[in-house]
C-alpha cells in the first residue's frame, strides 16, 4: 500500500482505491471537510500527477469526465483550494508524492483502464441529508426530495411563489454556478417541462449565490448529492415502449457466434479467437449464461460441419 500523510490530508492506494480523507488544519478548505473522507475506485481515473514546486508541490487526480458527480455539477468552478482531488504537498514528503503517483500510474497501466468519458457516475456523491444556504433561501435534501425556504431578504417574486417542493421524479437536473465579478451566482432547480430561466435574483427554483467561499461550498455539495441520484447526463436513452429488451434473437446469435455466414472453412485458430470473444462477451454480461451456450454449440456446429 502507498500512503502519502501531510498537513492538507492523506492519500492511501491500496491498488483499487485511493482513498482521500482531508486534512482539519484551519486552512483546508471547508467544501473538502464538509465532503469529508472519499473512495475514488481505480476505474474512474484517468491519470494523476505530481507537480513539483519550491515549497514542495501538489499531487493531483484527474478523473474520467462525467465519473464525479461533484465536478460535472460544478464545470471546473470549484477553486483550487476546494478541490477534493488534490492535495498540497509538504517539502520532506515529495519523495513519497512521487513514488504514490508511480503506483497509481503503474497500476492504471497494468489493469488497463480506461481513460475515457463514462456514462455512468463511478462516485456516489456527497451523503445526505444536507442543507445549503444562499443569500436568500436555505435549502435542503434528504435523498429523495428538495425543499427550499426563503429568507426575509429574498425577492418579492419568490416570496409570492412561496417555499419549493421537489421529488427527484420530477426534476430535470441541478445547476450550480459560482458568483463571477458582480454576477451573482446560483444554485438552481430543473423541474421537467420548464423552459425559460429568470436570473436568479427572480428565480423561484434557484436560491442566489454572492461568494463561493461565504456558502463555504455546501450549495455545490447539495448540487452534486441531487444531479448524483438524477440520470446520468450521457447516459444511453430508455428502450423506447414496445422495444424488445429480451434474450437476443436467433440472427443476433449467429452474428455473435459468427455463423450464418459461410466462415465453415476457418481453422482452429479462428474458433478458439471466437470462443474467446463469445467468453468476453458473457463475462461482461452482453450475453446471458443461456445465450452463451447457444453461440457457443453454433460455432462448434459451424466448425465441425465444416470439417
Amino acid at each position: 500500500m502507498a500512503e502519502l500523510m501531510v498537513r492538507d490530508g492523506t492519500w492511501s492506494f491500496d491498488g483499487d482505491h485511493v482513498r482521500i480523507v482531508p486534512g482539519q488544519e484551519r486552512g483546508v478548505h471547508r467544501l473538502r471537510q464538509d465532503l469529508g473522507e472519499i473512495s475514488v475506485p481505480l476505474t474512474a481515473l484517468a491519470g494523476i500527477a505530481y507537480e513539483p514546486a519550491r515549497k514542495g508541490g501538489r499531487l493531483r487526480l484527474r478523473l474520467r469526465d462525467g465519473a464525479d458527480p461533484l465536478l460535472y455539477v460544478t464545470g471546473g468552478g470549484l477553486p483550487d483550494d476546494a478541490n477534493p482531488y488534490q492535495v498540497t504537498v509538504d517539502p520532506d514528503r515529495t519523495g513519497v508524492a512521487e513514488y504514490f503517483a508511480d503506483e497509481v500510474r503503474q497500476a492504471l497501466l497494468l489493469d488497463q483502464v480506461a481513460t475515457g468519458p463514462t456514462d455512468r457516475y463511478l462516485l456516489p456523491g456527497p451523503c445526505v441529508p444536507l442543507s445549503a444556504a444562499g443569500v436568500d433561501g436555505v435549502a435542503t435534501f434528504d435523498g429523495e426530495h428538495v425543499h427550499i425556504e426563503w429568507r426575509w431578504t429574498t425577492s418579492e417574486s419568490k416570496k409570492h411563489a412561496g417555499a419549493r417542493d421537489f421529488a427527484l421524479a420530477d426534476l430535470d437536473g441541478v445547476d450550480w454556478r459560482p458568483a463571477a465579478g458582480l454576477e451573482s451566482g446560483y444554485l438552481r432547480f430543473r423541474p421537467k417541462g420548464l423552459t425559460a430561466r429568470l436570473k436568479p435574483e427572480h428565480d423561484p427554483n434557484a436560491i442566489e449565490l454572492w461568494g463561493f467561499k461565504k456558502e463555504s461550498g455546501r450549495t455545490a455539495l447539495l448540487a452534486a448529492a441531487v444531479a448524483a441520484r438524477l440520470p446520468h447526463p450521457a447516459a444511453p436513452p430508455a428502450p423506447a415502449a414496445g422495444a424488445v429488451t429480451g434474450p437476443a434473437t436467433a440472427p443476433a446469435l449467429e452474428k455473435a457466434a459468427g455463423t450464418g455466414t459461410g466462415s465453415g472453412g476457418e481453422g482452429a485458430d479462428v474458433l478458439l479467437r471466437r470462443l474467446r470473444e463469445l467468453g468476453e462477451l458473457h463475462r461482461d454480461g452482453i450475453l446471458t449464461a443461456e445465450e452463451f451456450t447457444a453461440a457457443k454449440a453454433a460455432v462448434l456446429k459451424d466448425f465441425h460441419g465444416a470439417g
